[in-house]
């Protein structure tokens, strides 16, 4: 059977109040995922969307339902945001408009108070239309909507949607349940038609083949079916990289997805005309990295480079020579860079991990770091410098706090997938797996996102049972075999951690941290992505883990 898109705006201008918009797609997401028809839905989510965002998002996924969060103003419109981030108002004619050409679209929900005229004008165009009366709370908004998508996900029509939504309103005993308000395009007069055909285009065998498989190795490409969003996190990491002078950092162990989660959040900022400039440190040279002098003059030509800009980095390091190296390379920034610039430029620094190797140069470069970000406070050119930081241990160099990027900023430390994501995951292979098998494999391989995805793959290709992924998994021939491996020679580098991983192992039930020794040790190894805390102590992240390291550490 045919997918459905569910494409869903989100729009909290700066200089609006602000509205539990995570929250409600989350519980969308969550809703539709558990319901019988959760594999008939594609959503899509657009968030801080201008007006051009939502043309754009309209045309390239030509939806089915578009569902707005966010404020309206009556007739004035509903609010979307500016360039800056503020409020901008969209009339009930110009949707209209807009609507009139996008014929896929059947349903549309406003989710933002005094939005009955908007959807007055909409349905001129549109089948269904739900707008608000008059104000709604955040609580009935957001249950509103996930009774609405509740039943749509277990095959209801859209007016029984409506009505399901109004009832989850009035169940949580909320007086707002006559808020919300269906508009019904005047020809279409017959709705139990309406909904005797949908019903009959549901009923039809499949007929849509799955995308081709993704074999799971690094980051996940842009576009691909395969990524999993973490829903908060991802909103999180769109809002703070356009904010001015702002600093992201993403922290998370091996194959977890922070490069996947980097390349989406910097994709973002470049849909938002920022200048995006990526690094990848594992890329540059011992030589490079071991040399403060090198190292800054590498980043300063890649940053020319990335952006077409001339380059007289020779002329300008030697004129400098006067000057530290910190100061040369802040120097050449501002005049050579910044000063050619005429919008936001956003730096991508992934794996940085991979300076600390060096003491000395990670001291002084992500002192530099700091330093830039401190001077977006006060200097309008450095406004316009955002940073993302992507790295995967805690950084255990001797940097003074006030010399640290890694204690201002934006966190992010990416866990285990929860049951929603896996959920997904499983879906987007075309597996039907049952409550049983979930279980076997959560026990076998935790929420770990790699893990999951690679047995995924393997099932999905149809050569591999449940069985023979458990009898193969531990071992170095398995599909995880290259992973194990390389945990395995981090281990045997640090015999220290691999100790008290091997203590872990051992223990039955929890780990007892009870001393500053153990509690740095069981960081690193939580950092690793080997262990996770549980309650005052640490058990090993998953039962593949138990299985190969007990079998190899001595």
């Amino acid at each position: 059977m045919a997918t459905k898109t569910i494409l869903i705006v989100a729009a909290n201008p700066s200089d609006t109040g602000q509205l539990r918009l995570a929250a409600e797609v989350r519980d969308i997401t969550e809703g539709l995922a558990l319901s019988s028809r959760h594999h008939t839905f594609k959503i899509v989510n657009k968030w801080a969307v201008r007006p051009k965002d939502l043309q754009r998002a309209v045309l390239q996924h030509s939806p089915e339902f578009v569902h707005f969060s966010g404020h309206g103003v009556g007739e004035a419109g509903i609010l979307l945001e500016n360039d800056a981030g503020e409020a901008q108002q969209v009339s009930g004619e110009a949707l209209s408009l807009l609507f009139s050409l996008c014929p896929s679209v059947k349903c549309v929900l406003l989710n933002a108070c005094y939005s009955e005229v908007q959807a007055e004008a909409i349905a001129e165009h549109v089948d269904y239309v739900v707008g608000m009366s008059n104000t709604i709370g955040d609580r009935a908004a957001l249950k509103f909507a996930v009774g609405f998508y509740d039943a749509l996900g277990f095959n209801r029509t859209v007016p029984d949607a409506y009505r399901f939504g109004r009832v989850s309103i009035e169940m949580e005993g909320i007086a707002e349940s006559d808020v919300p308000i269906l508009k019904i395009r005047p020809d279409l007069t017959d709705t139990e038609t309406v909904a005797a055909e949908e019903a009959t285009e549901e009923a039809q065998p499949p007929t849509d083949e799955l995308p081709p498989l993704e074999e799971p190795e690094g980051m996940v490409r842009l576009g691909s079916p395969f990524y999993v969003e973490r829903q908060s996190i991802e909103a999180d990491c769109r809002a703070t990289v356009v904010k001015p002078g702002s600093l992201l950092r993403i922290k998370a162990a091996r194959a977890m997805g922070k490069s996947s989660l980097m390349a989406r959040t910097l994709d973002y900022a470049e849909r938002r005309d920022c200048q995006v400039v990526r690094f990848n440190f594992r890329a540059a040279d011992s030589a490079i990295l071991e040399d403060l002098d090198l190292l800054l003059q590498w980043f300063c030509y890649s940053v020319t480079d990335a952006l077409d800009l001339p380059d007289n980095l020779d002329d300008a390091w030697d004129s400098n020579r006067r000057l530290g190296l910190l100061q040369r390379c802040q120097r050449y920034f501002e005049k050579s860079i910044l000063a050619k610039l005429s919008g936001v430029l956003v730096l991508g620094l992934d794996e940085v991990d991979q300076i600390c190797k060096y003491p000395d140069v990670a001291i002084d470069f992500f002192s530099m770091l700091r330093v830039w970000h401190e001077a977006a406070k006060y200097t309008p050119k450095w406004r316009n410098v955002h940073m993302v930081i992507a790295h995967t241990q805690d950084i255990d160099i001797p940097l003074e706090a006030k010399r640290s990027p890694f204690n201002v900023g934006t966190a992010i430390k990416l866990q285990e997938f929860g049951d929603a994501e896996l959920n997904t995951l499983i879906e987007h292979h075309g597996l039907a797996l049952s409550k049983e098998n979930i279980r076997t494999l959560k026990t076998l391989l935790g929420g770990h996102p790699y893990l999951w995805r690679e047995a995924m793959y393997r099932l999905a290709q149809g050569r591999m049972t449940l069985a023979q992924l458990q009898n193969v998994a531990a071992t170095d021939k398995g599909p995880f075999g290259l992973h194990l491996q390389q945990c395995l020679a981090d281990l045997n580098s640090m015999p220290e951690l691999a100790e008290t991983f091997w203590d872990i192992l051992q223990t039955e039930g929890i780990f007892s941290i009870n001393s500053s020794e153990l509690s740095k040790r069981t960081t690193q190894l939580d950092s690793m992505g080997l262990v996770k805390y549980q309650g005052a102590g640490v058990v090993p992240l998953c039962d593949l883990y138990c299985q190969y390291f007990r079998a190899r550490l001595t």
